[in-house]
């Protein structure tokens, strides 16, 4: 999702949701990890929940989202923070990333994406049982703690904190783009940290009567979700960060999940239930935030597109644009125009520097597709290692600068040429032409099968892989006539 906003040429501030918990899970037992919310906690959430909004596409509103809040607040209420569920605020986010969190306060938050890659109530449940655990355990307050004594961040409040990435502040610019896009990165909790949310998780699952193995099962889809992406986009990790990724072994928390839940009672599942409120749903990308084909980005709204140079691939952030591959990483953003765009591009370049620092492009300007456009390059050293680092604005009217910040290896800068000349307007009948995809719920009739039934998926590549990881369905499991699948469809 790219927004029309003022300068802002260094990453946004990452926030640190306040998911608390409890104490020495490699002990043994956990504690109650229930003392209630407090009146300060609770202004805490209030106080970020519209930027939390802001960053992550907005809270959805209708019978899914209404459906998610019940589950959520269903199950926020077994971990003892309050006795009426409406005490917690639930959100469903616009966002197509798969995340989950929540803030100190009772302030609880899944996107939709990850909810679309759920298959029961049970696992709905988990997720938000997981982040309600965080909560309880008082983990943001007690990682703030661990952060400012190690003066690794300023005092930036008790769950609103700064990332550095790297030793100078292009690193920090471009290195998050690097790691997850332009998402906004939520400081990553401890592996036991992790581990006291899932086991305090699977027991609210018990407690409200759920399956506790669908703690297990949501984890395991995760992994295989983040596996296929890495597949489709080439690379060789699949470890965006994303939720449940902060444990650096996805197998051994899906077992560690499953033997949590090992003779503890609870068999509710839900699972049509489930499939009937998430019918319809936005998968991937909203169209109004701009979406992502293969290569290429076309925002309808905004009425621009441009393509990644071959073997990188896309990630539609919270407010920008980023272009990621083993010879460069980059990130698209748009700022309000100020003065002409060489001057723009100069004060691109300083910022990128930090303070104290100089780098100094000769600055070009030259026409791309017919806008008007500035460009500069310039040599710079990061840890060591000499880096090409470019800027390239274009002036899209309306009093709007679009521009791309990217780094490449000394003497690699061209293999971002291509990109720079693909960015062009588009016109009114080609945005019409983007229209959502959204999930659709189909019965299996007699004589479907995964094959014919993947054919249906709105993707020209990978669609019986998504199919099976969409359904939670093994490399040869079959289906039955009359059950219930999901299908990634063209909207309207």
């Amino acid at each position: 999702m790219i927004r029309r906003k003022t300068l802002a040429l260094v990453s946004p501030i990452a926030i640190a949701f306040g998911l608390s918990g409890c104490a020495g899970v490699g002990g043994g037992n956990i504690p109650a990890a229930n003392t209630p919310i407090t009146q300060s906690e609770a202004q805490q959430g209030r106080e970020y929940h519209t930027q939390i909004l802001q960053e992550f596409g907005g809270a959805m509103q209708g019978n899914t989202a209404n459906y998610v809040r019940g589950v959520g607040q269903r199950i926020a209420v077994e971990s003892g923070l309050a006795r009426t569920p409406d005490a917690f605020t639930v959100t469903l986010l616009n966002s197509s990333v798969n995340n989950a969190f929540a803030t100190t306060g009772g302030y609880v938050y899944t996107t939709r994406q990850l909810v679309t890659l759920m298959n029961n109530e049970a696992e709905l449940a988990g997720v938000m049982g997981h982040e309600v655990g965080h909560v309880a355990a008082r983990h943001a307050q007690r990682r703030q703690q661990t952060q400012q004594q190690n003066t690794l961040l300023g005092a930036a409040g008790a769950i609103l904190s700064g990332i550095l990435l790297g030793d100078s502040q292009l690193g920090s610019t471009l290195g998050r783009a690097a790691l997850q896009g332009s998402q906004l990165l939520t400081l990553s909790f401890s592996r036991s940290q992790e581990e006291e949310a899932d086991q305090l998780g699977v027991r609210y699952l018990s407690q409200a009567g759920y399956d506790p193995l669908a703690m297990s099962t949501v984890l395991e889809s995760l992994a295989r979700q983040s596996a296929l992406d890495a597949q489709l986009q080439g690379r060789d990790n699949a470890n965006l960060p994303e939720w449940a990724s902060t444990h650096p072994d996805p197998a051994s928390r899906v077992r560690d999940a499953a033997t949590m839940a090992a003779g503890l009672p609870g068999t509710t599942l839900n699972r049509d239930v489930f499939l009937r409120n998430i019918d319809g749903l936005t998968y991937g990308d909203d169209p109004a935030q701009g979406v992502v084909e293969g290569r290429e980005f076309i925002h309808p709204d905004l009425r621009f597109a441009f393509t990644a140079p071959q073997g990188f691939y896309l990630v539609n952030g919270s407010d920008s644009v980023s272009i990621n591959g083993q010879s460069g990483q980059a990130e698209l953003r748009v700022a309000q125009s100020s003065g002409s765009l060489t001057q723009f591009v100069s004060r691109a370049f300083q910022s990128l520097a930090g303070q104290g620092q100089s780098i100094s492009p000769q600055i070009q300007t030259t026409t791309v597709n017919g806008l008007p456009a500035a460009y500069g390059i310039a040599r710079a050293n990061s840890g060591g290692n000499q880096l090409d680092v470019m800027v390239f604005a274009y002036d899209m009217g309306g009093g709007q600068t679009y521009y791309y910040q990217a780094i490449a290896p000394a003497g690699r800068s061209g293999v971002f040429t291509p990109m720079f000349e693909s960015f062009r307007r588009i016109s009114t009948a080609e945005a019409n032409q983007v229209v959502p995809r959204v999930i659709d719920v189909v019965t299996v009739q007699r004589g479907d099968t995964v094959a014919s039934l993947s054919r249906r998926m709105a993707y020209s590549t990978g669609q019986e892989a998504r199919f099976r990881v969409l359904n939670a369905l093994d490399s040869n499991e079959g289906l039955q006539a009359g059950q219930q699948v999901k299908l990634v469809v063209r909207g309207r």
